[in-house]
């Protein structure tokens, strides 16, 4: 599985923005999905966005409008334009990446995760 890091976290006022970087390295396998989930403290982690392959998009109904994911092949790196950031959006963002494809050898790797703290 490839190795992944995370940036882009940090401190962020009310209203502002901020970029979320995942890089994949260290391995040969495929990519068919890319994507970014959020955790408060003990909560369930949620779906926050996805994007394939072939550029298909899933959001979250809560950051629609505001946040939009998007890929680089070239550096084998998603990203997450966060807009209009809410106190709600504070969370634990955490990259997931993978190949659900049948055919090729399917695997999942999940990020350690960068801290997003939005003050209201």
């Amino acid at each position: 599985q490839g190795h992944i890091v995370e940036s882009g976290g940090g401190l962020v006022q009310y209203g502002g923005s901020l970029r979320l970087s995942c890089e994949v390295s260290g391995s040969a396998l495929s990519i068919s999905h890319m994507g970014w989930y959020r955790q408060v403290g003990g909560k369930e982690r949620e779906l926050v966005a996805t994007i394939t392959n072939s550029g298909t998009t899933i959001y979250s109904d809560s950051v629609k409008g505001r946040f939009a994911i998007s890929r680089d092949d070239d550096k084998n790196t998603v990203y997450l334009q966060m807009n209009s950031l809410k106190p709600e959006d504070t969370a634990r963002y955490q990259c997931n990446v993978g190949d659900s494809r049948p055919g090729n050898l399917m695997w999942d790797k999940w990020g350690p995760g960068t801290q997003v703290t939005v003050s209201s």
